[in-house]
Parts: structure tokens; sequence; C-alpha cells
């Protein structure tokens, strides 16, 4: 810890020296002899309990891959299908445009606006407590329908390895005791670790499906002999409502600005996020389109989702077993994320947020335990994985990720309207020269 603590100090300063994203600062020795930390939203950060800014910009970058990557990825060769390869192309480039410029402006705002932990707490500075308690319950019924929906495609794993051995919600309960036990690590950073190997047995799943589906005579849900036809849509020609699902799968497979906020808060260098989000955002949109394109290309028609059943019984189950960690974190982060901001909220500004008390505990494991098993009921009541992924983009994802980011704009404009000169409806004002508020 006492380490971790040097690491992060010496971040802060440079945060300081550079006037740029301050959000903690250093306090000075501590009873102990450790230097502690002061940071806006977690208090007094020491040796006696868990170092919550000890996020590295390589470590932020992963995270923020896959809390995006997990689910997303594996929709998309079936919306390829209902939308056509080219509709289908132009809006995954336009969503991912549209939602990395919305994680840009998170960056931004936390770096000015260092109290922020949440969507939560941006609804208080906009709207007071009404605000606080309307976007906090959208954003953790968000996180939690995210974890419902990972524990659908845990139990889809498992059920794939093991030829439906016993009861699926059997291996639902199963996803829900591993996801409680990793979810209960304390520290993005040390969860960071688990992501890393997460994202890369990802990968490697993805391209077993994908040389599969290339190698093989036919998909695994074509019929098994004679003609078949791929039925290539490249432009689709899909229902209203199957168009609208189609696009609500796209934009929850970019949906991780709700989550981009508590991913800066804990960051050692606030300041280095834009560099981890142009990381992450490039290779998650190279992967997509890889991926999607291809397997769709060699599947046609009888595209699986999740895609990691295209390829047949046999490489399914080989994929699956690579892919079944990389399921896990994805349950694991969004399950902590809203828990910790559970956490947080309860114990904010009291001592027992940073320092390892039974009341610190208590509602620490309190709280991963009521987000997981809401998660569970909400993965039992709807067993349909691209059912729920599109319930989750329609209702939460334009909300959270695009529509609350450009509430910027309808500010400037206001602030227009207000300022001497400025601009009116149907008015007279020159407007060559705009005076903006700064």
């Amino acid at each position: 810890m006492q380490a971790d603590n040097a690491s992060t100090i010496d971040s802060i300063r440079k945060e300081k020296d550079g006037n740029d994203g301050l959000d903690a600062r250093v306090r000075g020795p501590s009873p102990t002899g450790v230097v502690d930390i002061e940071d806006a939203v977690f208090g007094a950060i020491g040796e006696d309990g868990p170092n919550y800014r000890n996020l590295g910009w390589t470590g932020a970058s992963i995270v923020m891959v896959k809390v995006q990557v997990g689910l997303g990825v594996l929709s998309i060769p079936a919306t390829l299908h209902t939308l056509g390869i080219v509709p289908g192309v132009i809006l995954m480039l336009v969503i991912c445009a549209m939602n990395s410029w919305s994680d840009w402006v998170v960056g931004d705002f936390k770096r000015r606006h260092p109290e922020v932990y949440s969507v939560a707490d941006v609804g208080y500075m906009w709207f007071g407590p009404i605000g606080r308690e309307i976007f906090g319950a959208i954003y953790w019924i968000f996180m939690v329908a995210v974890v419902g929906s990972s524990l659908l495609s845990i139990s889809i794993a498992l059920n794939a390895m093991s030829m439906h051995a016993v009861c699926t919600a059997v291996f639902v309960a199963v996803a829900l005791v591993i996801t409680f036990i990793f979810a209960s690590i304390q520290t993005l950073d040390k969860i960071a670790w688990l992501t890393w190997s997460a994202v890369f047995g990802l990968v490697a799943a993805l391209l077993v499906v994908t040389i599969g589906v290339a190698v093989q005579d036919r998909p695994a849900d074509a019929p098994p002999t004679g003609p078949w036809e791929k039925d290539l849509q490249i432009f689709g020609k899909p229902s209203f409502l199957a168009a609208m699902s189609a696009v609500a799968q796209l934009v929850t497979a970019f949906a991780g600005a709700p989550a981009f906020f508590s991913i800066a808060a804990e960051m050692r260098d606030v300041r280095l996020f834009n560099r981890s989000l142009l990381c992450a955002q490039t290779f998650m949109i190279s992967l997509y389109l890889a991926i999607g394109v291809t397997v769709y290309y060699y599947s046609g028609q009888y595209v699986a989702s999740p895609a990691l059943g295209s390829a047949g019984v046999l490489l399914k189950r080989v994929a699956y077993g690579i892919a079944l960690p990389a399921l896990i974190v994805t349950s694991v982060i969004y399950a902590h994320l809203p828990a910790k901001w559970m956490f947080v909220r309860a114990l904010q500004g009291t001592a027992d947020l940073t320092k390892n008390t039974v009341k610190h505990w208590v509602y620490w494991l309190g709280s991963v335990f009521i987000v997981v098993v809401c998660g569970y009921i909400l993965a039992s009541a709807v067993p349909v994985f691209s059912g729920l992924l599109g319930i989750i983009g329609s209702l939460f994802c334009a909300f959270l990720c695009i529509t609350l980011m450009t509430w910027g704009s309808v500010i400037e404009i206001r602030d227009a309207y207000k300022l001497n000169g400025g601009q009116t409806p149907f008015g007279c004002a020159d407007n060559s020269n705009s005076v903006k508020n700064e």
C-alpha cells in the first residue's frame, strides 16, 4: 500500500503543477508515517484502507474496452444481417463517433469537477437533490440490467460447454456466486489485472469462431446437407421494430459513458483520461468491424446471437471455454461500479469509506450482494440475450451515453440568450461575431 500511495501522490503533484485535473491533494504525514491523500470523492486515503486512486492510464484503457466490448461484439454480426452490411457498418461508425465524443466530454467534465463520481452527481449539479435521485436511479438500473445480461451470457457459455448438463437456472446461480466473489475486489486497479486476460481471451475466442466459420462448409445453424443460401443483406429491409431493436443493440455495444466517470475517479492522473479513451475506442471499433463483418459474411442468415455459437457445436464449446473469463469479468465490472456508487453514497464524508472497519466491509459486501442478486432476478426473468440487450439499449443507453452529454449545447444556447447583445429567436443582432460566455 505504501508503494501504491507514493505512485499516486507523484501523479497528484504532477496534476497540481499542471494546474489541470486536480481532484486530490497530498494531506501530509499520517499517524502511521505514511502520507495520506485527500481525494475530492473518497476523502482521506491512507495506509489502513484501499487506495482508490491507483488506476494507471493503461489499466483505465483496458477497463474502458471491457465495459463496452464484453457483450456488444457478440451481437454485432446478427445486427448486420438485420440492417444490411452497408447501413450496419455506417451506423456502427456513427454510433461509435457519437459515443466517443460523449466519453471525451466525461473526461473533460471530471477534470473541471473533481467531486463528481457518477452521473448521479451530474444530476445533482444540474437539478439539485431531485436530479441526483433520478439520474442515480437510471444509472443504477442500467448497470444492474447489464449485470443481468452478463449473468445470462455466462449461463449460455456454461450450457454450451457442458451440453446443458444441468438446469439453466443453476448456471445463472453459479454465475451470481462467481460475480459476487470477484466484484467484491475493492479497487479498479486490481480488477484491471483481471481485465487484461479477459479482453485477450475474448479476442481469442472470437478468432476461433471467425476462422471456424471461414473454413467450414456451412455455419452451425444451416441445413446439415444439401444446398443452402447465405442471404447476405447488403441493404436490409427490416420492419421498423426489428430495425430499432438492432440499432438499440449497436448503441449498447458502445455504452461505456456511464461507467467512465467512475473510471476517471480512480485514475492516478486524470489528465491521461483522453489518452486511455483514444486507445480503447480505436481498438474496439477495429475489433467490431473485423469480427462482425467477417463472421456475418461467412454465416449470413444463419449467424447466431451471441455470435460464439455460429461455428458448430465443437468450436462453440471451445470458444465459450476461452471466452468464459471475459464474460465473467464483464459481469464483475458492471456489478462493481453500481455497488461502489451505493457504497460511496452511503459512507461519503465518513472515515469508514476508506478504512478497513467492520462498517466499511458490511456496507461494501452488502452493496455488491444487492447488485448481483437484482441482476440474477433480471437474468432469470428475461432469458433472451439479444432481446435483453435491446431493452437495455432502448431504455437507458441513448439517454445516459448520448443525450446527457449533449446537454452542454443546450446550456450554451441558453447562456447566449442571456448575454447582452446575444442572440434571440427571430432577432436582428449581428451573428458574425458571437460572444461566448466564458
